[in-house]
């Protein structure tokens, strides 16, 4: 063997004597490094809420899928072929719970899904079904005698947030810390939009009655005082009776509600109706069951919410 192809076998033995040195040492290099990334868990949330929350806490250690995406009504959800499959491979999913989101169990079992399924409102003390809700034209979307739409409350989020971030850890534990991180960091956020929310919407008179589409906003009017009526029960599939329109009609009179809201998974004609009957003007859009898209004026949770008292306090204080 000559010596110029001796000294090349030696820097071979050399440069594999020095790889499997790093090795052991702990020390990656950047071919190894990209071959030993690890995979980001891939968690399917059942609506774009949920979805953000996962978002924020998960940070890069996730890939997140919502089956129910901006501006879509899960009350009306469908499942497609594609969604089982989304959720046939997901690590883990992440559900609302109090019989929100109860196309889930149907669509895990006929989608084969093994993922670890987290519940984000668990541990919850749930409010009662307003009456107003009480009509029977739920159409297989009754959620039972609980309102589930608990992510109105800022408070009831950090719970969702602390159920969220054991999830993730259970499902990848390595991330442990950073999903700590993430949701000390998010807890502190929610607390500062909590208090600019209470003080914007400190300045309405207590007695002022507002009117939405359907019952979405009783957890946002218990935490911040106020009284809201909606038109439809619970879910957005529930066509209001006559007698439902006249019992918010009736109150809008007495009350002398001043606005109607629209929603923006809800049909706008029933908003029209009541402001037609009451005299009340529309307010605005208020965001109940989904977030925007990033266009939108609210992308993410913390803007939603932010969005709905601003929109709520311009069309009340005075």
């Amino acid at each position: 063997m000559s010596r110029t192809a001796d000294m090349k076998l030696n820097n071979i033995h050399l440069s594999r004597r020095l790889a499997l040195g790093l090795l052991a040492a702990g020390v990656m290099m950047p071919g190894f490094a990209l071959a030993q990334a690890k995979k980001p868990v891939q968690v399917v949330a059942s609506f774009s809420i949920l979805g953000d929350l996962v978002k924020q806490i998960g940070g890069d250690r996730v890939s997140v899928a919502s089956l129910v995406g901006p501006n879509s009504d899960a009350h009306v959800y469908r499942a497609t072929p594609q969604d089982a499959k989304t959720v046939k491979e997901a690590d883990l999913l992440v559900v609302n719970g109090l019989g929100f989101d109860g196309f889930m169990p149907r669509l895990v079992k006929s989608s084969g899904s093994k993922a670890r399924i987290i519940t984000a409102s668990n541990g919850l003390k749930p409010l009662e079904k307003p009456k107003s809700a009480g009509h029977g034209h739920d159409h297989g979307h009754d959620h039972g005698k609980h309102d589930p739409h608990a992510w109105q409350s800022m408070d009831a989020v950090k719970l969702y947030v602390a159920n969220i971030r054991d999830g993730l850890i259970a499902a990848d534990k390595e991330g442990e810390a950073t999903f700590r991180t993430n949701a000390e960091k998010y807890l502190a956020e929610l607390d500062k939009a909590k208090a600019e929310i209470t003080a914007l919407l400190g300045s309405i008179p207590k007695d002022r009655l507002i009117l939405t589409n359907h019952d979405a906003f009783g957890y946002f009017a218990r935490e911040f005082g106020l009284k809201m009526e909606g038109a439809r029960g619970l879910s957005t599939e529930a066509e209001p009776s006559a007698q439902d329109i006249a019992r918010i009609v009736r109150l809008a009179r007495e009350r002398k509600a001043k606005a109607v809201f629209l929603e923006n998974v809800a049909d706008p004609r029933i908003a029209e109706q009541l402001a037609k009957e009451t005299g009340a003007r529309l307010g605005g859009t208020l965001y109940s069951d989904a977030l925007t898209d990033e266009k939108g004026p609210a992308p993410t949770y913390l803007a939603l919410m932010r969005h709905n008292a601003k929109t709520i306090a311009d069309a009340l204080k005075n």
